[in-house]
């Protein structure tokens, strides 16, 4: 009877968790570039009650969580008009750089979400100031191996298109690359961390953010004038939470029901 007590509170803790977990999800449902996160659980231990017979006997002592995983799948495309609105179309993240913290070893970061502007110095940056990064571009309009935030300052305008070139316009017409949008497509992006703001950051263990690519090597497009939406599937999340709150509520009762035993048993001595 203790044992399904504690049972029932450990899965009433990761039922808990799941909820957690699904509510960040809907709270992010219209946040650009956002990936869902799925909670997987595991059986914690069991317990040997004999080792005669053929087969094992064992109880289990309740759940565990194993992981919560993000989900990296692309979300819907949202056209919105605004040329600094960039959206990956397949794999990959932009590479965006903390400008108060260059040079050390946790200055740039991974995002999703392109909702980019250009500041009066004419460097491209995130909602947060943060620089984008790319690569420069040679006499001849390809990419270099240098990396540095994007300027457009000395043009008129620019566009970026598809293949993530940043073509500057000048007053009488002329057209030159200035840069390419960079693109990193790291091994392992269910291994990046979370940091706030869209953005994700490398684990400790893995070198920095480097190289950093274009949008070939990462074999995709990049959309202008779009933003990439949250995967987040209500339908999906919600069903998830009916599923999650009859599991809480299941353990629950199994509580009760345990405790109610327990008193059977104080009674048969009055």
């Amino acid at each position: 009877m203790l044992r399904s007590m504690y049972s029932g509170v450990s899965g009433m803790k990761n039922f808990q968790t799941k909820l957690d977990v699904i509510g960040n999800n809907i709270a992010n449902v219209n946040t650009n570039g956002y990936k869902k996160s799925t909670v997987n659980f595991q059986d914690l231990i069991s317990q040997n009650m004999s080792n005669s017979g053929t087969n094992p006997m064992q109880v289990g002592l309740g759940t565990t969580t194993s992981a919560i995983n993000v989900n990296h799948n692309p979300g819907s495309v949202m056209s919105t008009g605004i040329g600094t609105d960039l959206a990956i179309m397949e794999k990959g993240f932009f590479v965006v750089q903390d400008p108060e913290a260059v040079g050390t070893t946790n200055d740039q970061f991974l995002t999703r979400s392109g909702s980019f502007s250009v500041t009066t110095a004419g460097n491209l940056v995130t909602a947060q100031g943060y620089n984008v990064l790319g690569k420069t571009a040679d006499v001849n309009g390809q990419p270099t191996t240098v990396t540095a935030p994007i300027n457009v300052s000395t043009y008129d305008s620019f566009r970026i298109n598809r293949s993530g070139e940043v073509i500057g316009r000048q007053a009488n017409g002329d057209e030159t690359t200035i840069a390419f949008v960079g693109i990193s497509n790291p091994e392992n992006p269910e291994g990046l961390k979370k940091i706030g703001g869209s953005m994700y950051e490398m684990p400790a263990q893995v070198p920095p953010i480097d190289p950093i690519g274009t949008a070939a090597d990462a074999n995709t497009e990049i959309g202008s004038g779009m933003l990439e939406m949250s995967n987040v599937d209500l339908t999906e999340e919600f069903t998830e939470m009916i599923i999650a709150q009859r599991g809480f509520q299941a353990n629950s009762r199994t509580i009760t029901t345990s405790d109610e035993i327990l008193q059977e048993v104080m009674n048969l001595k009055r």
